[in-house]
């Protein structure tokens, strides 16, 4: 008994010896907790300076977005920033040696100050894919009536035109949807694409003083009609087709063949005979180099006002090849146009018997013109510091290459050769000096020279 007593104690000894073995040390384990209370407090605080950022850019980002929405606001608010506008003009001095009419044989010499036109073109912007731009062009100093003595009317006689003194007209006033590069829509009173003086007609887009005397001698000067058109560009290609009012051939003259059809002098546009325009460019003619045809196609006699006078169409085609190639110093520039009139005797016998044109008891009107231009120019500017291209021009225009029954006179067979200079100091302005001969292919009139200085600008807003 006593030895069982024995081994109990010595059993109770050796667990109360382990217990005490395995009991954590307090002030250890007080330590360990107050540093995982400082850890917490620690997490606490990032936690809170975490948040405290995230606020800070949140509020930042909705100020931004505030201040990006107040931004679009003004902007659509602002329709001035929608609003182009630009200008172009030029003011021109000439000396040429003139007849007194078509019998005379001895010129004489006359120079002369011309404001030619000056011209303000307004743009608005819709939205994306509409826009509008009206151009308002001053001729020769703004209205007025004036006198003016023509030689070539008969044995030369005066007449009283209203644009011969001045003139402001609408020469563009269309609206434009373009959804793409690719196709276009445009209408009102729009550039027809015939004739390069339609696309190049900023002193700085040709070389000459004036512009081509060849295209004017044919064609509407920068031809505008009423109408529509469709227009695009393709890969490199640039197309247009139109159709519009047609001319009116009560102001068909022999000197510029259908150029005075051209119906801007009436209070009203006839529209019983419209017309068709097309053309078609490889490369850009504003640009630099480009390769282009052009057609029109109409009728004529439908908008005459005494409709009676002339029993057939007086249909006018014109076929209009145009080239350029600008490459470095190089600016080498032509077209050639050709243009059939039929019933042109019918409409040269009516307009002798419609009282108050005064078209001329003897004058003519062409079954067939052409006219050319060929301009070369050389930029200086690698060779000198000062802006300088020089260039040659040759223009060439026969308004009665071909008539319907007698003998065409050649008094109207025009050639211009010349050579002259472009100066251009800044950019947006271009002095010219251009000297040269003119040709009439008549073995009995001698040839005459001319001399023209110019000043352009162009600049946009």
């Amino acid at each position: 008994m006593k030895t069982k007593l024995s081994v109990l104690a010595i059993c109770i000894a050796s667990l109360s010896s382990s217990y005490a073995s395995a009991m954590p040390d307090p002030v250890k384990l007080q330590q360990a907790i107050a540093k995982q209370e400082q850890e917490l407090k620690q997490l606490k605080k990032d936690v809170a300076e975490l948040t405290a950022q995230q606020n800070m850019l949140a509020q930042q980002q909705e100020k931004q977005a505030e201040v990006i929405a107040v931004a679009k606001q003004e902007a659509v608010n602002n329709k001035f920033s929608n609003f182009s506008f630009s200008s172009y003009g030029s003011v021109n001095y000439t000396s040429d040696e003139y007849y007194e009419n078509v019998q005379d044989t001895s010129p004489e010499r006359r120079g002369r100050f011309d404001l030619e036109r000056i011209v303000t073109e307004f743009g608005y912007q819709f939205n994306d894919e509409w826009d509008m731009e009206v151009e308002i062009e001053y001729e020769h100093g703004g209205t007025g009536a004036s006198l003016e003595y023509d030689g070539f009317d008969e044995f030369g006689e005066f007449e009283s035109e209203i644009e011969a003194g001045g003139e402001v007209m609408i020469e563009k006033a269309q609206l434009r949807y373009r959804p793409s590069d690719a196709f276009g829509v445009k209408f009102g009173n729009i550039h027809l694409p015939i004739g390069l003086s339609s696309i190049l007609h900023k002193p700085d887009q040709y070389l000459t003083v004036l512009r081509h005397r060849s295209e004017a001698a044919v064609l509407p000067a920068v031809w505008n009609e009423m109408g529509l058109g469709i227009f695009g560009e393709v890969a490199n290609f640039h197309y247009q087709a139109q159709v519009v009012s047609g001319l009116n051939s009560e102001y068909f003259r022999t000197y510029d063949w259908v150029a005075s059809g051209h119906q801007k002098r009436f209070e009203h546009v006839n529209a019983d005979d419209l017309a068709y325009a097309m053309r078609l460019d490889y490369g850009s003619f504003k640009e630099g180099s480009a390769l282009g045809v052009a057609y029109y196609y109409g009728n004529t006699s439908g908008n005459r006002h005494k409709t009676n006078k002339v029993t057939g169409d007086g249909t006018v085609s014109i076929l209009a090849l145009s080239g350029a190639f600008v490459q470095g110093p190089w600016i080498i520039r032509g077209q050639y146009l050709n243009g059939t009139l039929s019933d042109s005797e019918a409409i040269t016998q009516a307009n002798k018997t419609t009282p108050g044109l005064k078209p001329g008891n003897f004058a003519q009107l062409g079954s067939k013109s052409e006219a050319f231009f060929v301009e070369a120019g050389f930029d200086l500017s690698g060779f000198t510091s000062i802006p300088l291209t020089i260039f040659a021009n040759i223009d060439y225009s026969n308004p009665l290459a071909e008539i319907e029954t007698g003998t065409a006179t050649k008094r109207y067979e025009n050639t211009w050769t010349s050579v002259g200079v472009n100066y251009s100091p800044i950019a947006e302005i271009v002095i010219k000096a251009e000297a040269g001969r003119q040709q009439v292919a008549v073995a009995s009139i001698p040839d005459t020279n001319f001399f023209a200085l110019g000043v352009g600008y162009q600049f946009s807003l």
